[in-house]
């Protein structure tokens, strides 16, 4: 990662705002902390005497680069070679083990919004659920397809039904599956039951999946699959009750998924969905607002492990 050891009476973002002039060429204010780590002192590759007490290590969130600052980017003659963009789950086999768990708990801990993170050996002194389950330790499903509102044309055909279901506060309910932690929307495939109503999809799909129940659906649109020829209906609602989790019909085990609350722009940097997320977001607002319903203030996610109802 971009970065590096601190001068002589240098604070930590002025390093930081150093090593990015340095390494990348490029000017920028350092002034949002992520995390402070504590390497141990057997974690350092330092003589013995140098060692204690261990190390503090800042990480600071450098924020979202668009085209034109990445076009900014002017590498040193020497000392760095090459820079890449890479899945979050690629880390621990870019860097070091100590390197990787640092990052992908200060990535956890931009999501969540919780502040600064406190890491010893780069692991949450007070993990929450995405740490607990390791969000982000698995790819995110690569669905950077076209946005379009609206429904579906007649000819496309359509595989997926997932809705953007809304608290009281706002926020959106997002289920982590359980061996992976990869994030994914409420709904499925429709079935034969569902008498080609993409609105029974969702409630069945978001009863069996979430043990949730909704009102007033709006459709938003759909995205495309050009290769396959394959819709994606996207809905919002309102939620009016989330039970207990309940067995899953089709196996008979009971339903694992997590079920967290985050506001929509949480959920969206769960996805990897590409440029059309903006576009998404924003009818899911528009819809929001058709709801009656508040925007959600940044906060951390919350896990739902009891009943709520509207």
């Amino acid at each position: 990662m971009p970065g590096g050891a601190v001068d002589e009476n240098e604070s930590p973002a002025q390093g930081a705002a150093r090593e990015l002039r340095e390494e990348l060429g490029v000017t920028m204010t350092v002034d949002r902390g992520l995390a402070v780590d504590w390497g141990s002192a057997d974690s350092i590759d330092a003589p013995a005497d140098m060692r204690f007490p261990g190390e503090l290590l800042h990480v600071f969130d450098g924020g979202v680069w668009d085209d034109d600052r990445i076009g900014e980017i002017r590498l040193p003659p020497s000392e760095i070679t090459a820079v890449e963009f890479v899945e979050p789950a690629r880390l621990p086999e870019l860097l070091s083990p100590a390197d990787a768990r640092r990052a992908l708990s200060a990535l956890r801990a931009r999501i969540n919004s919780a502040g600064t993170a406190l890491l010893e050996n780069g692991q949450p002194i007070a993990p929450g659920v995405l740490d607990r389950l390791g969000v982000l330790r698995t790819a995110r499903p690569f669905y950077r397809y076209t946005w379009h509102p609206g429904p579906a044309p007649h000819d496309l055909t359509v595989t997926q039904v997932w809705g953007w279901l809304f608290a009281p506060d706002g926020r959106v309910l997002v289920l982590l599956e359980p061996d992976t932690a990869v994030a994914i929307l409420p709904g499925g495939a429709p079935e034969e039951q569902d008498h080609d109503d993409a609105v029974a999809t969702l409630r069945r799909e978001t009863e069996d999946e979430a043990a949730a129940r909704i009102i007033n659906p709006l459709l938003l649109g759909h995205v495309t699959d050009p290769a396959a020829q394959r819709g994606y209906l996207r809905y919002a609602a309102a939620l009016t009750e989330i039970g207990p989790a309940q067995p899953d019909p089709a196996t008979g085990h009971t339903h694992t998924h997590t079920r967290i609350l985050a506001t929509p722009e949480q959920a969206a940097e769960l996805f990897d969905w590409g440029a059309a997320t903006a576009h998404q977001l924003a009818a899911v607002h528009q819809a929001r607002r058709q709801l009656g319903l508040p925007r959600a203030t940044r906060q951390p996610v919350t896990e739902l492990t009891d009943p709520i109802t509207r």
